[in-house]
């Protein structure tokens, strides 16, 4: 990634995330949660277009639902965002045993499972619930976990991610030509690499596959290289519980395609693992970021989606 120099901004976000993270060491979770909350309660007013794309999104995902529903969805979905950033901050101070008290774990045994067997495991989970602390637990869990990242274009705050993502255990590679073959040659060394394929990445590779019962172009990464590797695919989800704590599901792997072509059996794996993916989003749908341009790429038939 070439950067570009930062601008005035660029330090002015730097130094109000470094306040918030630093918070982080001084605040109990119960009061980062609520500054985050807050918070979020404060940017609504200046991200107009992201609540607009929140409102389509929620019209495609749920047309029979009524609108003062889809307008509460919002709204918790906002404020969950701001819990999480006060989980993040607090993450980037905690140590295992907090963490382990704070979020349980089921099903972790498909994985080692799948370690047991030598050949590693392809990992796949979407934007729901608080992601950065999946891979911190699955890290705690004693999961070898790779996650490629893209990298931010303030190498201080990407700084800060590669701490947030690492200091439990994980590892992390950045996007881009070389990401590919260092994922590859993590399952030969019998790791998991974890990919989030629930978003619209035009410069990845990718197929159209149903997400709410609308074609969606889904990055295929992952399938590829499950199949090329003859290792699992398993999905594994978090979300928040009613008590303020969390659980992360590790799934059975995803059945493997029958005998085709190669491009077919990517595609029915991809859609497989989008529709694990969407049956997490509809039972916690207000723990996935509505905001993003999901269905942005159309089929040609179909032109662009703004």
């Amino acid at each position: 990634m070439t950067r570009r120099p930062l601008r005035f901004d660029h330090h002015l976000i730097y130094g109000g995330l470094k306040l918030v993270l630093f918070s982080g060491a001084i605040l109990p979770l119960s009061v980062l949660r609520w500054l985050g909350r807050v918070l979020a309660k404060c940017a609504v007013p200046f991200v107009p277009q992201e609540r607009r794309r929140e409102k389509e999104n929620l019209e495609i995902a749920f047309p029979d639902m009524k609108n003062d529903r889809r307008l509460t969805l919002r709204k918790q979905s906002e404020l969950h965002l701001g819990s999480l950033l006060g989980e993040i901050a607090w993450l980037l101070h905690a140590n295992v045993h907090q963490v382990k008290t704070l979020c349980d774990i089921i099903g972790e045994e498909h994985l080692f499972r799948a370690l047991e067997a030598g050949g590693g495991a392809m990992m796949i989970t979407g934007h729901a619930g608080n992601w950065e602390l999946l891979n911190a637990r699955l890290a705690i869990a004693g999961i070898p976990l790779t996650v490629p990242v893209r990298e931010v274009y303030d190498p201080r705050i990407d700084n800060i991610a590669t701490t947030l993502r690492t200091r439990f255990g994980g590892k992390i590679i950045h996007r881009g030509k070389d990401a590919g073959r260092q994922l590859f040659a993590g399952l030969r060394a019998n790791r998991v690499n974890g990919l989030l394929i629930d978003q619209d990445i035009t410069d990845l590779p990718g197929v159209f596959v149903p997400f709410f019962e609308r074609e969606a172009w889904t990055p295929s990464g992952a399938a590829s290289l499950a199949l090329k590797a003859g290792c699992p695919m398993v999905p594994v989800f978090i979300h928040r519980r009613l008590n303020g704590r969390h659980l992360v599901e590790v799934h059975p792997p995803l059945p493997v395609p029958p005998e085709g072509s190669k491009e077919d059996q990517i595609r029915q794996l991809t859609a497989a693992a989008t529709a694990a993916i969407e049956k997490h989003i509809r039972a916690h749908p207000e723990q996935w970021v509505w905001m993003h341009r999901r269905w942005r790429t159309r089929p040609q038939d179909e032109g662009e989606m703004g």
